[in-house]
């Protein structure tokens, strides 16, 4: 999993509550158990009219929100099943961060075990953060995670909260795996006591 330090990029406003998973990830595209090709089918019933052309409408089809790594969202993002083919997606597009009120708790996790920072701001926070998406091309923020805080396009800076350990995770790029790796030290001294007692 990438290491989550810092992040400068576009951000995308989408004006939307309870975005659930289907709608982030149309269930036509759950057939893979593979994280890459999803980005494709990301808000697809959003993005595609049903011929199959983009909707210029919609945000991440215009031209100054191609791009973007993060997107500012309304409350409830992530809501309806568990499916974890919706951070993938996220990913595979190319957004590392999402910003909203609040986020359903399963969602919320995958998206720390995907390399995603989603962040829960106040209300007015996300209004002030909606406005500065809301500029385009100049809608860029920076999210410095070890300083847990986000700048704004004209220098102005709110601090959000996060737990200590999902923190460690994103900045050293640990998944649950990674995680396990990095204990395997005291794991295998554990597990040679054991041997020692004759226990293993």
């Amino acid at each position: 999993m990438d290491k989550f330090t810092t992040l400068e990029g576009v951000a995308a406003p989408m004006r939307i509550i309870n975005v659930d998973t289907d709608r982030i990830i149309p269930k036509q595209y759950l057939k893979t158990i593979k994280r890459t090709g999803l980005g494709k089918g990301l808000f697809s019933e959003m993005r595609y009219h049903d011929d199959g052309s983009e909707n210029p409408d919609f945000v991440l089809n215009q031209p100054a929100y191609r791009d973007a790594k993060i997107l500012v969202v309304g409350d409830n993002f992530g809501c309806g099943s568990s499916r974890e083919h919706a951070p993938w997606a996220l990913a595979d597009f190319g957004i590392r961060c999402v910003i909203s009120t609040s986020f359903a708790d399963i969602f919320f996790n995958n998206c720390a075990k995907n390399g995603i920072l989603a962040i829960v701001v106040s209300p007015e926070d996300l209004e002030k953060l909606f406005e500065d998406a809301e500029r385009g091309a100049n809608a860029t923020l920076t999210v410095d995670l070890a300083a847990q805080t986000i700048k704004g396009p004209d220098g102005g800076t709110l601090h959000f909260d996060i737990d200590e350990g999902r923190k460690h995770n994103l900045l050293n790029g640990l998944d649950e795996i990674g995680l396990t790796l990095e204990r395997a030290p005291k794991i295998d001294a554990y597990e040679a006591r054991l041997a020692e007692r004759g226990w293993a």
